[in-house]
């Protein structure tokens, strides 16, 4: 029986170790289609169309992953798996009905594009809005994952350069969240009003835990000097909400 149980768990432990947390695939596809334009960054949807077996090849690599391989997965794990397969079944969305203006011309007004059940993860029909909120924001207290899930727009945080793994995350989280505050194109501070993403608007509660509120957060990475953050934090500096551009991010 011993022997028995050694070798189940010699094979569990193989499968676990057998998944690419280097995301080796999905690096390749930002390093030949997403390129730097200022503080935003801009996906090549037209090229991948051209030839998406790479990105195919990608997905089915996450797809194929088990349920029970993933919950032994370490913590960092999980969220950096969770957070790729996000961007990169969003950018199979864009491809499925490419070319388009908008993520949300995907859509209609009865039927989300976050909603479309279109990809399979863990061994059922999933969509995007069940990835970010019923498995990430469940189950993790990262609010700085609105800075790495990319919802294919201009109005998004800047798709990451580089996939999210277990040794970078907290680093390319942090990396990420900076650049989108301090992008002035999204969120800007005058002399007499802070002007922010609706980011914040929608998922403001998320930082409460851990940041106390979305306005600490914002203010000690939009500014260094500390009479100003608190200007910011106290509301003696009012704040605003930004349109949000939907346009795609290609």
């Amino acid at each position: 029986m011993r022997n028995i149980l050694l070798i189940l768990t010699i094979f569990m432990t193989n499968q676990v170790m057998a998944f690419d947390h280097q995301y080796s695939h999905w690096n390749l596809i930002l390093k030949k289609y997403l390129r730097v334009e200022a503080k935003q960054t801009l996906f090549n949807y037209q090229e991948l169309s051209k030839n998406p077996k790479i990105l195919n090849d990608t997905l089915r690599e996450f797809s194929e992953l088990k349920k029970e391989e993933f919950d032994q997965f370490t913590k960092p794990q999980r969220l950096a798996f969770l957070i790729n397969s996000y961007n990169a079944f969003t950018i199979k969305l864009i491809l499925n009905h490419y070319p388009v203006d908008s993520i949300k011309d995907i859509g209609s007004f009865f039927s989300s594009p976050w909603k479309k059940r279109f990809f399979t993860l863990f061994g059922k029909k999933t969509h995007l809005d069940q990835i970010e909120h019923e498995y990430i924001r469940k189950n993790f207290d990262e609010p700085r994952i609105h800075f790495a899930v990319v919802c294919a727009s201009l109005g998004c945080p800047p798709l990451a350069t580089q996939a999210y793994t277990d040794k970078n995350l907290d680093k390319l989280l942090e990396e990420q969240a900076i650049l989108f505050i301090t992008d002035q194109n999204e969120n800007r501070l005058t002399k007499k009003r802070l002007y922010l993403s609706k980011i914040f608007k929608w998922y403001g509660d998320d930082f409460k835990n851990k940041y106390q509120s979305y306005l600490h957060f914002v203010a000690k990475r939009i500014v260094q000097d500390k009479s100003i953050q608190q200007r910011i934090i106290s509301g003696d500096i009012p704040s605003s909400w930004n349109n949000y551009d939907w346009k795609l991010n290609n």
